[in-house]
């Protein structure tokens, strides 16, 4: 299914409700269709144009999970994904991430992975893909 398609509000509405995501897209249309689809999932959602803009919202909202696009224009999100785990825990350091990409490559999982990313989700984005991947990282384990 493609990415905030054909989304049953009344059926789906609960699924993300109490996470909080910082996402990180710099692209203006795909942050606003993405922020939109995880608020009407539940999610409270803290959006970002840029990695600069991200990190001070991890510092200042300490949110449960990251979604980062890997391409960026001031810093990649693998860049971005090194600088947050360098951070104490306190600080946001250890927060779950999500990585998305165009670039699909099992080199560009790697490198995604390797920064610190604990996820990797391909561009299109598929709604299950992402939430089930959103739920494994940010909800607690039974």
């Amino acid at each position: 299914m493609p990415f905030g398609s054909h989304i049953q509000p009344a059926v789906r509405q609960a699924e993300l409700q109490g996470v909080t995501i910082l996402a990180v897209e710099d692209h203006a249309d795909s942050l606003e269709l993405l922020t939109e689809t995880l608020e009407v999932l539940g999610a409270t959602v803290f959006p970002a144009a840029t990695s600069r803009e991200a990190f001070a919202l991890l510092l200042r909202h300490r949110p449960q999970l990251i979604i980062s696009d890997i391409g960026l224009p001031d810093e990649d999100g693998c860049g971005l994904m090194r600088r947050i785990r360098a951070l104490s825990p306190e600080q946001g350091g250890t927060t779950p991430a999500i990585a998305v990409s165009a670039f699909t490559s099992a080199e560009d999982r790697k490198r995604a992975l390797a920064a610190g990313f604990e996820a990797f989700v391909p561009k299109p984005m598929a709604l299950d893909k992402l939430t089930s991947s959103i739920r494994a990282l940010s909800l607690p384990k039974p």
